[in-house]
């Protein structure tokens, strides 16, 4: 049966001569892998339509769909937005293959939830316009907030005096954990920050330097690898320690 879905292409890998496998997150369907047939083929004009399946694009589909099998058929497709500025400026660019590996790493079921769709599509949707202070602060929040949409993220901070951030319960509390897996000091109150801002528009409100940002990264890594079985360790981590200030 056909659908029309929106999808975000989360990576891709060559079939054939012509071909592609594309792993999409979807607004219907969840997480899905579909063949795309004839898209490496070159145009009269020079250019191929598989620029359309770059990491971090977004895509109005027509799509086969049977739940009985694990590889499903785009049949149509066309940009749903055309980004300004994600795909051609690095530091946007290297936030995006971030925002996009966590998600692929994170979601390992083809179960329907829209919400979590709009969420990351906003997420990118914001990042091509952010301003610089926003767009480097702006992977963190993703981080944060992304897992309590999967269920496991870090309660709020609800009392001052605790000021140490258990990184395997996720939880403030005054006791230094003997697992000493923990933050404290401004790491831990760098994590309320981001966790107390719901609008990622506000981040450029949040002052971190380019060290504390990749202690954070890390500790928000090292966290996704306890609740996630098998999540590894993220590639675009270190990019993003190169080029974020």
């Amino acid at each position: 049966m056909l659908h029309k879905t929106k999808g975000i292409i989360l990576r891709t890998v060559k079939y054939g001569e012509t071909s592609l496998i594309a792993t999409v997150y979807t607004e219907l369907f969840g997480l899905q892998s579909y063949m795309v047939k004839g898209v490496r083929l070159t145009a009269k004009k020079g250019s191929s339509k598989a620029n359309m399946f770059q990491p971090a694009g977004i895509l109005d589909m027509v799509v086969y769909h049977n739940e009985l099998k694990h590889l499903q058929i785009i049949k149509e497709y066309s940009w749903a937005k055309i980004y300004q500025h994600l795909h051609h400026d690095v530091v946007k660019n290297c936030v995006a293959l971030f925002v996009v590996e966590l998600a692929t790493r994170s979601i390992k079921q083809p179960e329907t939830n829209p919400d979590l769709y709009y969420f990351i599509e906003n997420y990118l949707l914001l990042l091509d316009e952010a301003d610089a202070a926003v767009t480097a602060n702006l992977p963190l929040h993703f981080a944060l907030h992304l897992a309590r949409q999967l269920g496991f993220g870090i309660e709020d901070k609800d009392d001052e005096n605790k000021t140490i951030l258990d990184m395997q319960d996720g939880r403030f509390t005054n006791q230094i954990p003997p697992h000493g897996n923990y933050l404290d000091g401004r790491p831990a109150n760098a994590t309320a920050e981001l966790l107390g801002t719901d609008n990622a528009i506000s981040l450029f409100r949040i002052k971190l330097n380019k060290q504390l940002r990749q202690q954070l990264l890390q500790a928000y890594e090292q966290f996704y690898i306890y609740h996630i079985s098998d999540f590894g360790n993220l590639k675009t981590v270190a990019v993003l320690e190169a080029v974020l200030a």
